[in-house]
């Protein structure tokens, strides 16, 4: 008969000193801090795909495979991927200590960050309506996370949810590949970015299940199923990344990330993990008013465009600089 896998051994193997509530909070301050290190590091792999998709000309609107390879040689889009390498190694930890419902709405917070800098990267203002959807992505997301806090605990799971999740995933790779293929010449940055968000989603969901199971002692078939839908997850919804890297600015990116990708492992959380099973109808009126808060900020941000740093990498690109002008 086959061992339920218990999310609870692995927050007691991390921190065995911390009760429940102080583990869910060191949960959420590490998200935290995975949110900073997301923030920069989109915007650093956002200036790398800028200069190189200058850097080999004909396609400017999606990024072909020549272009990828370019990106390697690259020193701020490499230096973007190591920060984004820690800010995943903080959000696998963080998802560790708190259920997937409070860890991962916490990443419109990289929203946010991503915002401001890259206004200061432009030099220009965030005006009135840019700081409302801070108040309402920031306040949504508090509210959410702080219900979520209370209610969302992290339950066995059984292997046959484990199969659901993974079927589930099997489902969605197919979906994009077919799109991919009939509607590649057709597909837009906002295509790229709902795509990359449901698949990190998975990448979340998976890489909690991967880690209770190691904790655990269960290296099985699922153990490696999930490690296996776990890259082929975050390689595919990585190139989908890079390509709306080409085509907008990191608001974009994520902003979209930041919507799709909580709403997606909440749903599997709350669906198929049965995290929110405890909590009271109220409470779940509570997280639809306070998500869609949230959204409706976010959606405003989204839509704030300055200067990106695709533009100003454009401009420190030598091959595309003006050649001065010849004194007469």
């Amino acid at each position: 008969m086959p061992v339920p896998l218990m999310p609870t051994e692995v927050t007691d193997t991390m921190a065995q000193f911390l009760d429940p509530v102080a583990r869910k909070n060191l949960g959420i301050a590490v998200a935290l801090a995975g949110t900073v290190f997301l923030a920069l590091g989109a915007q650093l792999q956002h200036r790398g795909v800028g200069k190189a998709s200058r850097m080999r000309p004909g396609d400017q609107q999606k990024m072909s495979l020549g272009q990828l390879l370019a990106l390697l040689r690259r020193p701020s889009w490499l230096l973007g991927t190591l920060l984004l390498g820690f800010a995943i190694l903080l959000q696998l930890t963080s998802l560790g200590l708190a259920p997937l419902l409070v860890v991962q709405p916490l990443g419109v917070a990289a929203l946010v960050l991503s915002t401001v800098v890259d206004s200061r990267l432009a030099h220009t203002r965030l005006d009135g309506t840019v700081l409302r959807s801070v108040a309402l992505s920031v306040g949504g997301i508090v509210i959410f996370v702080s219900i979520a806090a209370v209610y969302a605990t992290d339950r066995p799971i059984q292997p046959p949810q484990v199969v659901i999740i993974l079927i589930l995933l099997g489902a969605v790779l197919i979906a994009c590949g077919l799109i991919f293929t009939l509607l590649h010449a057709r597909l837009t940055a906002v295509a790229y970015v709902l795509g990359a968000g449901v698949l990190y989603a998975f990448v979340a969901t998976l890489a909690k299940l991967t880690i209770t199971q190691l904790v655990a002692g269960d290296l099985s078939l699922l153990t490696l199923l999930c490690v296996g839908g776990v890259l082929t997850a975050a390689i595919v919804g990585g190139v989908f990344v890079q390509v709306a890297y080409s085509t907008g600015p990191p608001n974009l990116v994520i902003a979209g990330l930041t919507v799709v990708d909580p709403l997606v492992a909440v749903g599997i959380g709350i669906v198929v993990l049965g995290e929110a099973s405890e909590a009271p109808l109220y409470a779940l009126i509570a997280f639809v008013i306070a998500g869609a808060i949230a959204a409706y900020g976010v959606l405003g941000l989204s839509r704030h465009r300055p200067e990106s740093t695709l533009a100003i990498a454009s401009e420190s690109t030598p091959e595309t600089r003006r050649p001065p002008r010849q004194r007469r």
